[in-house]
Parts: C-alpha cells; structure tokens; sequence
C-alpha cells in the first residue's frame, strides 16, 4: 500500500513539474526592411532554387510562415544540404533581417475552398 501511494505522490509530482512554464526561447527578428529583402532576394539569387515568392522548387519553401529567425539565420550561415554557405561577408546581418522581413510579409495562399474553380 506504502508502494502505491509513493508511486501515485511521485507519478503527480512529475505531472505537475511538466505543466510549469519555462522562459520562452528568444526568437525575435532583428527589424528588417520588406521591399530590400525583396530586391536582395532577387539580386542574390535566392530566388533561383526558393522562387520569386519563397514557394519552393529545387530548394525548400521559406514562405509563407518562415522558419524562426534564428534557425533561419543559423541555417543560412551553416546550411546542411546542398545549399552554399552565406557567411557575414556575403550577407550582412541587415540584409539577412532585410530577406526574413520579405518572407514574413508574404501572404499565405487562398484556402481551396475560396477558389471558384477548385469549389466544385
């Protein structure tokens, strides 16, 4: 009986300890400018393997809804496919929140539904 109950104490102490929030991680974007994300997209050329839109092709889709920034930018200085490297000296760290700011002001697509031709 002695056994069941420590278990029980023990089973809600480790339920409990679970549900106590812990500190969030910091994943705020540095403030970048949209329109020169935009042009340095284009002018780099990342939109030769994401598309003019971020969509996806050859490389992965970044929008909408991109990736937290600091995985983002952590990926784009180390990435681990085949995508080349964009060290500091490539891309200052302006110009990366500059590109994140294009991605985030990308709009998501109509849902299905809302197409009159795809709604029959």
């Amino acid at each position: 009986m002695r056994f069941l109950n420590l278990a029980i104490v023990l089973l809600m102490g480790s339920v409990l300890g679970a549900q106590t929030p812990t500190a969030a991680p910091n994943n705020a974007a540095p403030k970048g400018d949209a329109a020169n994300g935009k042009k340095i997209f284009a002018d780099y050329g990342c939109y030769q393997c994401h598309g003019y839109e971020g969509q996806g092709g050859v490389g992965a889709r970044l929008a909408p809804r991109p990736l937290a920034y600091p995985a983002f930018a952590k990926y784009i200085r180390h990435p681990s496919k085949d995508m080349p490297p964009y060290t500091e000296k490539v891309v200052k760290e302006q110009e990366l929140a500059d590109i994140y700011a294009y991605l985030l002001a990308i709009p998501a697509p109509p849902a299905v539904n809302s197409i009159p031709l795809l709604s029959n």
